[in-house]
């Protein structure tokens, strides 16, 4: 039992001032999210066929290569803003709970990368 009241207990113990600033990113990627999914499903297909040298001159187009790169980027970056949040939620050992969100924001990364190499490399002729 303790002479504390509830106001002296949960003082010191309350939030760090981060959980508005990733709330607010994970809102604002998902609203630029919807223009770009709209744009790429859109001009997939209006497209006139999707086998590969179609696909290959479209991305070789620079507005198009700009807004694929714009589209893995933030899909990437929502997506480990999510997981992270997943991750903390309920991974409840400090080591394994640092552990994964290092391998996930490495792997996040990873994946941002690849994808921008992939769109970069499609756009600037190197996939034949």
């Amino acid at each position: 039992m303790s002479l504390r009241s509830p106001l002296g207990r949960a003082l010191g113990t309350g939030s760090a001032k981060e959980g508005v600033h990733h709330w607010w990113m994970q809102r604002l990627t998902s609203i630029a999210l919807v223009p770009l999914s709209i744009w790429f499903v859109v001009s997939l297909l209006s497209l006139p066929s999707l086998d590969h040298a179609t696909v290959v001159a479209w991305m070789g187009q620079s507005w198009t290569a700009l807004l694929l790169i714009l589209f893995v980027l933030v899909a990437t970056w929502h997506s480990q803003l999510g997981v992270r949040v997943v991750a903390e939620d309920y991974i409840h050992g400090a080591g394994a709970k640092t552990l994964t969100l290092v391998v996930l924001t490495f792997v996040h990364a990873l994946v941002a990368a690849a994808g921008v190499f992939a769109v970069l490399k499609v756009a600037c002729g190197g996939a034949a």
